[in-house]
């Protein structure tokens, strides 16, 4: 079933309507024969979240981009007489009724189709439909070049692909309407390079080799290199490739393949070195799927089976109200600093000369929501929080995880869109923090420079602003004007070569251009996906991630006590909650009621009620009908226990999708309690005088007052992924002890919240917050006890540039093995200027058997306790008193250790 967004529909159906930015004539660069579309005519392209259906061999991409006019024709000079197939592809991607657009196509005096409406000959927006005829040419001399005409009657006129095959049946014609580029000789006309071809060689130096690629591009050519879909060039051998993949917590829309818990699911592990090794993984059945999809695609890589991976999310979860917050490592700069960094160099290897799989971290920067304003909205915070909340664990990304990309937000900072804005593209990311990879612009943010942003007035004018700032490919296909951008005296070609090189050296660090018998990745056999022992992680993360928020003795549950449960809510019984956002598709899903069903053993009954929805719809169309609710009562009586399976899930919060539920909006949330349709039933399920334990599951920090008070355990579960089902059961029955600690804050109330469009960091975050939250960042309890004995710091004393030892013993005074998460905190006890409250520092995830107890030791360089002076433009450590904080969570502090920052 395909899914529109309306808003983006009708934002996007604008695009065609644009006067047409490329000229009057247009010519395929792509193509091996030469194809010209001559007329009025403009570009378009349909939004992302349109799903295409029908497209072929993995060619969606090629029916987002459309060219549209009133009157166009598309020609093939110089083809022999003969008989030929010609086939039109088309998608509606600008209207979602039958009846706006109407059109005619015509070849020679012959209509191939009259008065054609995509949408009802489809039978919806986003399918694809061709038409096909046999046509007989007559060659050139006689009637000119094979031609079709275009003739608009309701609205414009479209083109999506056009294919033409000869009498045998082999194509040798496939042009897409974003390969066509301006058609000025000196735009398509390939240089003249003498020399040996140094970028086929692999034992020349890197630099060597994209610098001599790049000068044996022709400028249209080079503009099509700066699309995320670059197409191939068929005269050098190079094959199509596509920058577009997804691996947040998996390879992403590829197919099978292992599904870690999300994000911030992940984050909860607080496990620096097993999010490596996930990441590690990924990368290894990222290659798996890539070389296989290459293999049998003649080298090409489509959208999703590249090796340029657009993860991970590592923009500050700052509200609980932003949708895409299950994509981020939570809350604070420190701990995503340090899970980005892991994750980021698991994914691109060791190898010396070669990439395992390029990761790329975005928003750059200040990105948070709220979604539906995203395309326009200007965030404008101050600079401390600018630079002590939103940079630093890009600046560590960077510096440290050396990523190989970055992506540009599609919101303003400080009043200039962040794909165009030289301060955070140039000045930041390059001159200061030393970045040498690509940037690349979120999906359709450079149309937003102009169109919603409005800080320049044309296509032309943003690509070229972009491009000079820094932002090296488009997503999309509106760095296409760069040729009349450099027509127009907007931008110099050297700029786009720069552009193109950084583009280029990311598919040579690939080794792309390589013999695979020289790249050791290359030889990673499809049979490295989804394996046994890939799924055996995904169940360790997903143990590792949930959070025991409250547990008053119910758990672990007795099996010899119980012979009956009820388990009760929709969530229990659903993989797609499992699967959170840019998610794989898991093999072998267990959901929670399965999980539960094949933990409880053979003498227990486990019956299941779904008892209510989620979340009721703005009309009330889905309100549960008295029946829901009393089966659902019923089953809890006749059980010794219930498991009431809710929160919410990845239908609800998400990015900029449309969600017609009471509480939501366009992917976020507008409250942040539990749905009241869901606190409804709990009230019934605990009316029941039966002990209940409510498995929370979200992507967000859910504000549940209610149930915290009354009822006797609760889990946080996240989404946690393909093994979800059975990581609950396991903690929920004691043959896992959860060790998850909490990455974000929970509150008690919206009211709790500052305003959502504030990106001030004020009242926000434990680092800030100045009220009672219900469950405090790093929280997570246990079904074993720890005691931190002996805590003690190396010196007194210790300069601004030192490191601090820190070491204490960790003792397991309960009766089972766990672990914990022992975490340190810095507050500056006087400072001439305001500061959080306490910041996290240090933390390590121990494991301590019963009964014993492990000496810890951490080293904290004391750049950690670092702030923004705003009138020196720079980062100190100021001098003075300080205290180091150890403990088990922020709330939960069982050291105190005062020190002094002495002046160098």
């Amino acid at each position: 079933m395909h899914t529109i967004i309306l808003c983006s529909l009708v934002i996007l159906a604008g695009w065609c309507s644009i006067p047409a930015a490329f000229g009057d004539q247009e010519v395929c660069v792509a193509c091996d024969r030469k194809v010209v579309v001559s007329g009025q005519f403009s570009h378009g392209r349909g939004h992302e979240s349109l799903t295409i259906e029908g497209a072929p061999r993995r060619g969606e991409e090629a029916f987002r981009e459309e060219i549209c006019g009133t009157n166009f024709t598309l020609s093939v000079p110089d083809l022999p007489a003969g008989k030929y197939t010609v086939q039109v592809g088309l998608a509606e991607v600008d209207f979602l009724t039958a009846g706006q657009r109407a059109f005619d196509i015509a070849c020679g005096e012959r209509m191939l189709a009259s008065n054609l409406d995509v949408f009802a000959a489809a039978g919806g927006a986003g399918k694809v439909y061709f038409i096909t005829a046999q046509v007989e040419h007559a060659g050139d001399a006689v009637r000119g070049p094979l031609t079709l005409t275009f003739t608009g009657r309701t609205n414009a006129a479209k083109l999506n692909t056009f294919e033409l095959k000869d009498a045998s049946g082999k194509s040798i014609v496939y042009l897409r309407a974003a390969d066509l580029i301006d058609a000025e000789d000196a735009v398509v006309q390939p240089p003249v390079v003498s020399g040996p071809e140094l970028w086929r060689d692999p034992a020349q130096p890197l630099e060597m080799r994209v610098t001599d690629l790049v000068r044996r591009l022709s400028l249209g050519e080079k503009v099509q290199q700066t699309r995320n879909d670059a197409p191939a060039i068929p005269r050098l051998g190079i094959p199509a490739y596509n920058y577009w993949s997804e691996c947040l917590h998996g390879v992403g829309r590829a197919g099978i393949a292992t599904v870690f818990p999300q994000a911030i699911g992940m984050a909860a592990t607080w496990d620096v070195p097993l999010i490596h090794e996930v990441a590690d993984v990924i990368a290894t059945e990222a290659r798996a799927k890539h070389h296989e999809y290459a293999r049998t695609h003649d080298g090409d890589s489509a959208r999703y089976y590249g090796l340029t991976f657009w993860t991970p999310n590592i923009n500050i979860f700052r509200d609980p109200r932003w949708g895409r917050g299950q994509e981020t490592y939570g809350e604070d700069p420190f701990l995503t600093a340090r899970l980005a960094v892991a994750f980021i160099q698991g994914l691109q290897g060791d190898d010396p000369k070669y990439i395992k799989a390029m990761a790329c971290a975005k928003h750059f920067a200040v990105h948070s929501g709220p979604e539906p304003a995203r395309h326009h909205f200007d965030a404008v915070p101050s600079e401390r929080d600018l630079y002590e909340t939103y940079l630093p664990h890009f600046e560590a990304a960077v510096r440290e995880g050396r990523v190989g990309a970055v992506m540009g937000a599609y919101n303003s900072v400080d009043g200039e869109p962040a794909c165009s804005n030289p301060f955070l593209l140039t000045e930041l990311l390059r001159k200061q923090w030393g970045f040498t990879g690509h940037v690349v612009s979120d999906c359709g943010a450079i149309y937003d420079i102009f169109a919603n942003h409005k800080i320049v007035g044309t296509s032309e004018e943003a690509a070229a602003r972009a491009v000079k700032a820094g932002c090296d490919i488009c997503c999309g296909t509106h760095y296409n004007s760069l040729v009349r951008a450099v027509k127009k005296g907007l931008i110099w070609e050297q700029e786009i070569d720069t552009a193109v090189g950084r583009l280029l050296e990311a598919r040579f660090r690939l080794g792309l251009f390589d013999p695979p018998d020289r790249v050791p990745y290359a030889r990673i056999p499809i049979t490295q996906n989804d394996t046994p022992e890939h799924a055996a992680l995904a169940l360790r993360v997903a143990r590792e991630s949930i959070v025991l928020l409250k547990n008053d003795g119910l758990l672990p549950l007795n099996r010899a006590k119980i012979k009956r449960i009820a388990v009760i809510g929709t969530n229990a019984n659903s993989v797609a909650m499992l699967l959170g956002n840019y998610n794989g598709t898991p093999s072998n899903p267990v959901t929670i009621l399965d999980g539960i069903k094949s933990a409880a053993g053979a003498n227990t009954k486990v019956i299941y009620e779904p008892g209510c929805p989620l979340a009721l719809r703005k009309d009330g169309t889905d309100k549960p009908n008295a029946e829901m609710m009393t089966r659902a009562v019923k089953a809890a009586r006749s059980a010794d226990v219930v498991i009431y399976v809710g929160g919410i899930s990845p239908q609800l919060e998400g990015e900029e999708m449309r969600v017609n539920y009471d509480g939501f909006s366009g992917g976020d949330r507008t409250r942040i309690e539990l749905p009241a349709v869901q606190l409804e039933l709990l009230r019934a399920l605990r009316a029941t005088g039966k002990p209940v334990v409510f498995v929370n599951c979200s992507g967000s920090a859910i504000a549940m007052p209610w149930a915290a008070k009354n009822l006797p355990a609760i889990l946080q579960a996240w989404y946690p992924g393909q093994a979800g089902g059975r990581a609950v059961a396991e903690v929920l029955f004691g043959n896992a002890n959860p060790a998850g600690r909490l990455p974000i804050t929970f509150y008690r109330s919206t009211d709790d919240l500052p305003a959502f469009e504030d990106y001030s960091m004020s009242n926000r975050t434990y680092r800030y917050f100045s009220g009672q939250p219900l469950f405090a960042f790093g929280r997570g309890l246990s079904y074993t006890r720890f005691d931190y004995r002996n805590a003690k710091l190396d010196r007194a004393n210790v300069s601004a540039n030192g490191t601090l030892r820190l070491t204490f013993n960790l003792a397991n005074t309960g009766l089972r093995d766990g672990d914990e998460v022992a975490q340190v905190y810095c507050r500056h006890v006087e400072s001439a200027s305001a500061q959080a409250k306490l910041a996290l520092c240090g933390f390590g995830r121990i494991h301590v058997p019963k009964g014993k107890t492990t000496k810890v030791a951490m080293e904290i360089p004391v750049e950690r306790f670092r702030y923004w002076d705003t009138a020196r433009k720079q980062y100190v450590v100021e001098p003075g008193r300080y205290e180091l904080l150890v403990g088990a969570a922020s709330d939960d502090i069982r050291f105190r250790l005062p020190l002094k920052v002495v002046a160098q």
